[in-house]
């Protein structure tokens, strides 16, 4: 896949995320000292994509849910429910994906 390729299929992406992400739709669990915590939470933030962030270091309610959804890294994400582990943007837009 080429570069520009690649960025169009981001922006794709990013398009669709915003579109169908509502401001309680996507939480992300992250760490103060996580490296891709932050450039997930750049990449959304750089397109729009509405959805909040805690950090499971500063936040005990946010622990208390890392904690209870058994997660084992960060960035976790919680998307209308589902666990992810990591930042899936493919995975997050699918489980964002409007009914057909």
């Amino acid at each position: 896949m080429s570069k520009w390729a690649g960025t169009r299929h981001a922006d794709e992406q990013a398009e669709d995320l915003r579109r169908w992400a509502g401001p309680q739709d996507i939480l992300m669990l992250s760490s103060t000292t996580c490296v891709f915590c932050k450039r997930a939470s750049a990449w959304l933030n750089e397109h729009r994509v509405p959805h909040r962030e805690c950090f499971i270091e500063r936040d005990a309610s946010c622990l208390a849910e890392y904690q209870a959804r058994g997660a084992r890294g960060t960035p976790t994400f919680v998307v209308r429910g589902h666990t992810i582990l990591g930042f899936d943007r493919e995975r997050i837009r699918a489980l964002l994906r409007p009914p057909a």
